[in-house]
């Protein structure tokens, strides 16, 4: 009779596992549609200064640094490789190594954060404001838009540390830690596109 009920309890904690997970792959779905939407924006209004600061006077004056772009770059990328290994430890229920990896993760993802609210602080005050252009407003709210995605993480990620620190890493922890791993690895992917299609182009 006990055994039943384990395997009944089991499978219903599968069950309830996968209908998280494919929630969340719905969620991702339709955050792709909206970052494809602010892809496409940028790419009719791109160009679009209408007397305000162009892309390639403030990079030839050096307001837009194509290294502090690229540390932004590197600090996600490890970011993300720090959480990877933060859920191989969850996979052995090792707690101290979890808490270690993701504390790096989000410490990283602060740092990416940091930087881009920096050069945004930066931009502004040349003049490329999102009220300024067109461009600078696509600009302003595709990029914006990753990193309000990238706060949202960083909270999740403190919340979820707080609770791995208290509860430890069980199997009610392991499909959250799932969700927030493909999250975070997504916005990776989207800034790679970022990197790519708004810096790397618009320096061509």
């Amino acid at each position: 009779m006990s055994e039943n009920t384990t395997m009944t309890a089991n499978g219903a904690h599968h069950e309830h596992e996968n209908h998280s997970a494919f929630g969340f792959w719905l969620y991702l779905m339709s955050d792709c549609i909206l970052f494809g939407c602010l892809f496409a924006s940028y790419a009719v209004l791109h160009g679009q200064f209408f007397g305000a600061p162009t892309f390639k006077q403030l990079l030839d004056a050096g307001d837009i640094e194509f290294t502090t772009v690229a540390y932004e770059t590197a600090l996600l990328l490890l970011s993300s490789l720090a959480f990877g290994f933060a859920m191989l430890s969850a996979r052995k229920s090792n707690k101290s190594g979890t808490l270690l990896w993701m504390v790096v993760a989000a410490v990283l993802g602060a740092g990416f954060l940091g930087l881009e609210i920096k050069e945004f602080i930066h931009l502004i005050s040349k003049g490329a404001t999102p009220e300024s252009c067109a461009h600078w407003s696509a600009f302003f709210t595709l990029v914006g838009t990753h990193g309000l995605h990238v706060t949202i993480g960083l909270i999740w990620m403190i919340v979820l540390m707080i609770q791995v620190a208290t509860k430890g890493v069980n199997s009610n922890m392991m499909p959250r830690l799932t969700c927030l791993s493909l999250f975070w690895h997504f916005l990776d992917i989207i800034w790679i596109c970022v990197f790519s299609f708004v810096y790397l182009l618009s320096m061509v």
